[in-house]
């Protein structure tokens, strides 16, 4: 028998599927219609997401990431939430070709996950951990965004330099607003990650009784954070932009999901696949 928070899921995926139609059909019919459609659509995705995650948040009396159905469903949630906040500042139309389908694939695979919580011990009670988690979870969201920018500012690029008004060319923005973007999206990502690895440390402590401890998705979300560091210091000191901080930002987004996934999957260590961080 369907639960009725099963049933707010699948209108959930439903939302975001018809969401990332909308946007596929703006972007080869161009017609403005189809853009605000699958934005409207994916805003009441996101509220029926918003329920799926409070529901979830009463039941558990803390932050549903207690399995990786769960962690990938506020991470989803997260993505469509920062989206439709870079969407409202810079208004970056095409960008919802990027995040509509990621949004949905992450979701249909999150439905067909086990649901069964793993025991907590009541940890994600605890404050610095909750922070972390929040942090976390919203830095590598505007992260995957700047990837997505960054995918958009290489094939634009590439058409003006061909000179070939071709499909991309009349269908992306100029490169000034999209590395802009890209830009913001990075500061944010890389701000809110670093204050969630610095909760994260403050966390372990209270825990472990050490701030470091060289477990593996310790020392990768380390790497991670010097690669956005390196990318962010190149680009205010020299004015690294354009195509290179395009690559780059491509580049730590992969190295996020390894990190987010890929460690917990392939190394072992003391963080389940549960948390993150």
């Amino acid at each position: 028998m369907v639960s009725y928070m099963d049933l707010i899921i699948v209108i959930t995926i439903a939302f975001y599927l018809l969401s990332t139609i909308g946007y596929l059909a703006f972007l080869f019919k161009q017609q403005d219609y189809f853009n605000k459609t699958g934005l409207y659509l994916l805003i009441v995705g996101f509220v029926a997401h918003t329920i799926v995650i409070i529901g979830g948040f009463i039941k558990q009396s803390h932050i549903p990431v207690s399995n990786l159905h769960e962690t990938l469903s506020i991470a989803c949630w997260s993505l469509a939430g920062v989206f439709l906040a870079v969407q409202y500042k810079f208004n970056l139309k095409i960008l919802g070709v990027f995040a509509a389908p990621l949004i949905t694939m992450i979701m249909l695979v999150a439905f067909q996950l086990p649901r069964d919580p793993v025991q907590t011990q009541n940890v994600f009670s605890n404050f610095w951990l909750v922070f972390h988690i929040a942090a976390i979870f919203t830095g590598e969201a505007a992260l995957a965004l700047a990837c997505g920018v960054g995918i958009l500012y290489l094939l634009q690029e590439r058409a003006i330099k061909t000179k070939k008004r071709g499909f991309f060319f009349k269908r992306l923005p100029s490169l000034d607003l999209i590395d802009s973007t890209g830009y913001a999206c990075l500061v944010v990502g890389f701000t809110l990650l670093t204050i969630g690895l610095i909760t994260g440390f403050v966390y372990a402590k209270t825990l472990w009784g050490r701030f470091w401890a060289w477990d593996p998705k310790e020392v990768w979300s380390g790497i991670t954070w010097l690669l956005y560091a390196a990318l962010l210091h190149a680009r205010i000191t020299t004015g690294w932009r354009g195509r290179r901080a395009a690559f780059m930002a491509i580049i730590g987004f992969g190295l996020l999901v390894f990190t987010f996934l890929g460690v917990n999957f392939l190394l072992e260590g003391h963080h389940g696949i549960f948390t993150q961080g």
